[in-house]
């Protein structure tokens, strides 16, 4: 009997595990951390917005202010530079008045660089109005994907944390609309609308921010735990969840599991010059490897030229046999609508496949595109008469770069970058990959120009399809998984640099691997 009884209880214990770890009772999105998402990645919508407009407003711009190839090669990256200032201050900033008051400063900022720009009456004023459009951008992109990874139930982590992109690609097919647009006004009018209209989101994101909650990590590490759990509450799929959340987060920030005043005392965490130290001078090995997997992401994602398709497109169609400004405009909002409709297929994937899976079949669809787009350019520039299969042909093959590009390597900067740093390292490590994804498309895109004529735009080209090769070496033996598992759970997949393909599982216990 004694047996029988023990053999039920075991046969209940399997049942009630296959019952919990059903699959069929995925929970459902919560709505609430949906709506949050939404509003805060408006910011970077004036990032996208910005990227596309440059893009047919510069021709206009060198018309009527008669600047050169260089100076506008200038114009269009150095904004990326300029946002290292912003990107620099966000990490240091979020943590001292929180990551909502962050973002409504990026929305004023960004509000006050478009206004400038609509304005400029010549190159330098303009130069100026991208000097603070930049900071403003350069707050914006490392708060918001911050901020939506430390709000979202892990269920959708990946689904809300790639909203910054989807917004990137919307601002960039609203650039090249707005472009289409205003492309008859009068030349000295057409092209500052193009650029100060870009006022308007930046106003709604700057007012519209300080009705979502204050991140709930911030707020445990200020030590505000009552009205932490509140926000849990609301953004967590059940009660169960916003309970482990919570102590997850307290476990990080030092505070004690069975503490559960309203407001408590924290110790000082380490900030400033502690933390960048823990980052790039004494990391251990798992920082070390969450660093450079982070790092490396940005680096590959932009120098595989994605930056130069967009912002050079109507150079390119040029280049490729289309010389009337309409037609390449129209190509131009063709890009955008492709890279836009890439950008949700991705959206609502990256849950149910994988960040691992997609990122490496982007990139390699990426570099087969470079690598055609390349080929067809090189026989167009060597042909003494119009080859049409060769024109159809390199504008194809930028739009499969472009919807290549979104499906993994776009919206994986945003997704896995803001979830796998460790809490007390996450706001300065997110600014240090943003430093290098914008260091990058500066470089890439304030030489572009100057490459293409040295070696050819198809040698341009072949350049970027080869750098593709090496980023998807990169990934494939740097970056493991982390569909599914919590923030507090991800150190756990690190410390180790070559990650066995489909090491996918989530070990059971928390903190296996405990950093600092």
């Amino acid at each position: 009997m004694m047996n029988m009884g023990k053999e039920e209880v075991e046969a209940e214990s399997k049942n009630r595990s296959l019952e919990d770890f059903d699959p069929q009772k995925k929970p459902k999105r919560n709505n609430y951390a949906f709506a949050c998402a939404t509003l805060v990645s408006m910011t970077t919508i004036l990032l996208g917005y910005d990227i596309g407009v440059m893009s047919g407003a510069a021709m206009y711009i060198q018309r009527d202010l008669k600047i050169s190839d260089v100076k506008i090669e200038i114009l269009l990256g150095i904004i990326n530079l300029y946002s290292l200032v912003g990107s620099c201050l966000s990490g240091r900033t979020s943590d001292w008045i929180g990551r909502r008051y962050t973002i409504a400063l990026a929305g004023a900022i960004l509000f006050a660089g478009a206004i400038l720009m609509g304005f400029s009456p010549n190159y330098a004023f303009l130069m100026f109005g991208r000097f603070v459009a930049g900071i403003g951008i350069g707050y914006g992109a490392v708060v918001a994907s911050v901020y939506i990874a430390e709000i979202s139930p892990a269920s959708s982590r990946g689904f809300l944390t790639s909203f910054p992109e989807v917004f990137i690609n919307g601002g960039i097919l609203l650039g090249y609309i707005s472009n289409f647009a205003f492309s008859k006004m009068k030349l000295q009018v057409g092209w500052r609308m193009m650029l100060g209209i870009g006022a308007i989101p930046a106003m709604v994101l700057a007012i519209g921010v300080l009705a979502v909650p204050e991140s709930p990590r911030w707020l445990v590490m200020k030590g505000r735990l009552g009205e932490a759990t509140k926000v849990l509450n609301k953004t967590s799929d059940t009660k169960e969840e916003a309970q482990q959340r919570l102590s997850d987060i307290k476990r990080a920030a030092g505070i004690a599991q069975d503490c559960n005043d309203d407001v408590v005392q924290v110790a000082k965490q380490n900030t400033g010059q502690a933390v960048w130290k823990e980052l790039f001078l004494y990391p251990t090995p798992a920082v070390r490897h969450i660093l450079i997997a982070a790092l490396g992401l940005h680096f590959f994602q932009q120098s595989s030229g994605i930056d130069a398709v967009v912002l050079y497109s109507p150079r390119i169609f040029e280049k490729a046999g289309i010389n009337s400004d309409t037609e390449k405009l129209l190509a131009t909002v063709a890009v955008g609508f492709v890279k836009t409709v890439f950008i949700l297929v991705a959206t609502f994937t990256l849950d149910r496949v994988g960040r691992r899976p997609l990122l490496l079949c982007s990139i390699g669809g990426m570099m087969l595109s470079l690598l055609t787009l390349a080929t067809s350019l090189t026989i167009i520039d060597q042909s003494d008469h119009k080859v049409t299969w060769a024109i159809g042909l390199s504008l194809a093959t930028v739009l499969s770069f472009v919807a290549t590009f979104s499906v993994g390597a776009g919206p994986m900067w945003s997704v896995y970058c803001s979830e796998i740093f460790p809490l007390r390292l996450r706001a300065q490590g997110t600014a240090a990959g943003v430093v290098v994804n914008r260091v990058t498309s500066g470089v890439v895109t304030m030489t572009f120009l100057s490459l293409s004529k040295a070696i050819t735009i198809g040698g341009a080209f072949f350049l970027f399809s080869g750098i593709a090769l090496l980023g998807w070496i990169f990934f494939y033996t740097m970056l493991p998984e982390t569909r599914g598992k919590t923030l507090e759970e991800m150190q756990g997949s690190f410390g180790k640099f070559w990650e066995k393909p489909n090491s996918t599982e989530v070990d059971g216990g928390n903190g296996q691997v405990q950093l600092g």
